[in-house]
């Protein structure tokens, strides 16, 4: 899995970068079991951002993330006053939109074989 990590009013650390890599970058052991990913490198698009909005009080930080899969774009976003548990909600986001991708493509595959075993 490569990850890109692109930011917007803000600076991108190091610790920054380890926090990301080690939240999405677990992400992966979810889609390694998808037999496309054996095949194709999965690019996933991170952007940070802090909001300049005047009206509201404090600092609003935004996450989104973007997984490129063969035929599918997965896509999260999330809000919150802290950096790092927006990025854990666009985590857990995501990890409930591969397993909906991941049980569609089993499900798909098993009702064609039953098809075909009822034919014969």
């Amino acid at each position: 899995m490569k990850i890109i990590i692109r930011t917007k009013n803000l600076e991108l650390t190091d610790d920054l970068q380890k926090f990301v890599d080690e939240k999405i970058g677990g992400l992966k052991k979810f889609l390694s079991i998808l037999k496309e990913d054996k095949k194709t490198l999965t690019e996933t698009f991170v952007e940070l951002e802090k909001e300049t909005l005047h009206h509201k009080k404090g600092q609003i930080f935004r996450t989104e993330v973007q997984i490129q899969l063969p035929g599918k774009k997965l896509i999260a976003e999330a809000k919150g006053e802290d950096l790092k548990k927006a990025i854990v909600k666009v985590k857990d986001e995501l990890q409930q939109e591969i397993k909906k991708y991941k049980l569609k493509i089993t499900e798909t595959t098993r009702r064609s074989q039953r098809k075909l075993k009822n034919l014969y």
